[in-house]
C-alpha cells in the first residue's frame, strides 16, 4: 500500500471515530460510578437519574431513615425513656448510652441521624415494639406503604445480616417520605446538637456526620453509611430554585463527589413545571334548570421536574358533564381533570363545586308544568 492509500484510510478512520465520539453521551463524570445510584425528586417522586437503581444492596446506617421516620410518625418527641441494658453495649458507631439513663426520644433522634448512634437505634426500636423482630415487622409494612417494594429490613441499624438489604430506588422513596415530614427534615439538616446529661454523668455535643451540608449547595441532609459488606453509602438532599432532590449512592468508593455529580446532573436538566391550566380555577357548567349555572373550581398548581424536550409533552384531560343536575352544595365532586406527562399520569384534581346551586320553588313549577 502505497503512503497515499495509507493516508486516505487514516483520514477515514479518524472521520469515523469521530462521528461516533459525538454520538455518545455528553456527560462525562470525574467519580467512580457506585453499586446503585439514584436522583428524585421529593414532592413527586419522579427518578430523575439512575445507575442499577433496583439492584438489591446493603444499605449500612442509611437503614436508619426509615427507623427515624417511624419513630416521628408514632411517638410524642418529647416522651423521655430509660435507656435499657440491650441498648448500651450495640457494637459500631454509637453515642456510648449508659443503661438507665433518661433521655428524651427527640435527643435519641438526634443521636441516631447526626452520629448514626447503633445504640440510639436500638433504644428506639424497643421502645417501639418491645423488640428488634417486632420492630423490623413494623419496617418493611411502612416501606411496602411507601412503595420501596424490593426492599427487606431485619434491623434499624444496618448493621450487617442476611436479608436485609434495599435498591437505590426504593431508599429514594423512603427519603423523599421522610423528608416530607417537616420534623425529620429539621433533624437531619441540623448541623450541632446538644444532649443534656440524662443520668451518664456528662452533656453530649452531637456534630452531624454529613458533610454534604457544609460542602454542596443546597444541601440540607439526610444520612451517611459504611460497612465493610454494603461500603460507603450516602443519601444526600438539597434543594435549589424550588426543586427538592434527594440522591442515593450504595456502595460508592468516593460518596461525597459522587453524590455531588448526580445531585448537579438533575439540577441542571430539570427545572420544576407548574403543569396546571389555571383556566380551570373558574368554569360554570350549565345544570338542567335553564338560566343555572353551577360555578366550580380546581385546586392549581401542579409542579413537576421537567426538561426542556419534556415540556410539549404534557397534555390535560378534563372529564366533566355536559348538564349538572341540581341540587349540587359547596364542596359536592362535579368532575375532574387528569394531567399526563407523555402516557402516564402525573396528577389527578377533582373539580368542585365552590357554591350552593338549588332548585327554586319557581323553577320545580315549571318542571311540573313541562310535564302537563
Amino acid at each position: 500500500m502505497n503512503i497515499f492509500n495509507r493516508t486516505k484510510k487514516f483520514w477515514i478512520l479518524t472521520a469515523v471515530l469521530l462521528m461516533f465520539i459525538t454520538m455518545l453521551p455528553l456527560q462525562v463524570f470525574a467519580y467512580p460510578v457506585s453499586s446503585g445510584e439514584a436522583v428524585l425528586e421529593v414532592e413527586t417522586g419522579r427518578i430523575l437519574y439512575s445507575h442499577y437503581a433496583d439492584k438489591k444492596l446493603a444499605p449500612a446506617s442509611t437503614t436508619k431513615i426509615l427507623t427515624a421516620i417511624i419513630i416521628i410518625e408514632d411517638f410524642d418527641l418529647d416522651v423521655i425513656i430509660k435507656v435499657p441494658a440491650s441498648a448500651a453495649n450495640v457494637e459500631g458507631s454509637s453515642i456510648y448510652l449508659v443503661e438507665g439513663e433518661t433521655l428524651t426520644i427527640r435527643d435519641l433522634l438526634y443521636g441516631l441521624m447526626l452520629r448514626s448512634g447503633n445504640d440510639c437505634a436500638t433504644a428506639l426500636a424497643l421502645h417501639h415494639s418491645g423488640s428488634i423482630d417486632e420492630f423490623a415487622k413494623v419496617m418493611n409494612k411502612k416501606a411496602k406503604e411507601i412503595g420501596a417494594e424490593s426492599s427487606h429490613f431485619m434491623n434499624p441499624h444496618g448493621l450487617p445480616v442476611k436479608e436485609h438489604y434495599t435498591t437505590a430506588h426504593d431508599l429514594g422513596m423512603i427519603a423523599a417520605y421522610a423528608m416530607r415530614n417537616e420534623t425529620f427534615a429539621q433533624i437531619v439538616k441540623t448541623k450541632f446538637w446538644t444532649i443534656p446529661d440524662g443520668g451518664c454523668g456528662y452533656t453530649r455535643n452531637l456534630i452531624n456526620k454529613n458533610k454534604m451540608l457544609t460542602q454542596y449547595d443546597g444541601a440540607d441532609g439526610v444520612k451517611t453509611g459504611f460497612t465493610k459488606e454494603a461500603g460507603r453509602c450516602l443519601v444526600s438532599s438539597a434543594t435549589r430554585n424550588n426543586m427538592h432532590l434527594v440522591s442515593v449512592v450504595l456502595n460508592s468508593p468516593s460518596m461525597y463527589e459522587r453524590s455531588g455529580e448526580i445531585l448537579d446532573v438533575a439540577f441542571s436538566k430539570y427545572e420544576m413545571v407548574d403543569v396546571f391550566d389555571y383556566s380551570y380555577q373558574n368554569i360554570s357548567l350549565p345544570t338542567d334548570v335553564k338560566g343555572k349555572y353551577c360555578f366550580c373550581s380546581c385546586e392549581g398548581k401542579c409542579f413537576y421536574p421537567l426538561t426542556e424536550q419534556e415540556k410539549s409533552m404534557v397534555h390535560i384531560e378534563a372529564d366533566m358533564p355536559k348538564i349538572v343536575k341540581l341540587p349540587v352544595h359547596k364542596g359536592d365532586v362535579v368532575g375532574e381533570i387528569r394531567i399526563y406527562h407523555e402516557n402516564q399520569l402525573i396528577f389527578l384534581r377533582k373539580i368542585v363545586s365552590i357554591k350552593d346551586t338549588e332548585k327554586s320553588y319557581l323553577d320545580i313549577l315549571r318542571e311540573i308544568l313541562s310535564l302537563i
